[in-house]
């Protein structure tokens, strides 16, 4: 029993020393740390630097968005407000043009010249529609359509076949693929008179 206590004594001496051996390399571990704390407290320095500049130039990117936003939408409002005005400028010539006919037939008198400077104007103007890439339909003999004909009315008739157009009161104008007038016509009906 004693020799237990004399080993369990000695246990505790040992387990001491090999503490306080373990304590000193603690102690010089310790400043180890304390250098290694400093690289990283500049490395950590650093990066909030290039933190605090990445957020400077996303904020300045952001705000240059923003102002190229507002730009190119001033500016396509300002496009849709005057688009137009090439269509314009196209067709004051012909305004002109028919103002002059008009006053050279109160001057002279001639029905003539009107109508040849009336006529001279209208295919102006076809021309100019036309470069605009709007063109009038064909409606005259076709069969009536209702995507493409407003009918005003149904006439019996020899000269064209029942259910299609017989005259036109306006022609129908497409912008490109679309129609934006459609041609407001008279269609074509058996003429039963015609049979009896």
């Amino acid at each position: 029993m004693v020799a237990e206590k004399e080993e369990i004594v000695e246990d505790a001496l040992d387990a001491e020393k090999h503490h306080s051996d373990n304590g000193a390399e603690e102690n010089e571990s310790v400043e180890i740390p304390g250098k290694v704390e400093g690289e990283a407290g500049d490395e950590l320095a650093q990066a909030k630097m290039q933190i605090s500049e990445l957020q400077d130039k996303l904020l300045r990117l952001a705000a240059e968005f923003e102002n190229y936003r507002k730009r190119m939408e001033r500016e396509r409002s300002i496009s849709l407000k005057y688009a137009e005005e090439s269509i314009l400028k196209e067709l004051l010539p012909f305004v002109d043009n028919l103002e002059r006919a008009m006053e050279q037939g109160r001057r002279t008198h001639n029905a003539d010249d009107l109508l040849a400077g009336v006529e001279l104007t209208c295919k102006g103007l076809m021309s100019s529609l036309e470069k605009f890439a709007v063109s009038p339909l064909d409606s005259i003999g076709q069969p009536f359509d209702p995507n493409v004909h407003e009918a005003l009315a149904m006439e019996a008739s020899d000269e064209v076949a029942p259910n299609c157009v017989l005259r036109e009161f306006e022609k129908g104008y497409m912008y490109k693929d679309r129609l934006i007038r459609p041609a407001k016509v008279v269609v074509a009906k058996k003429n039963e008179t015609a049979g009896a």
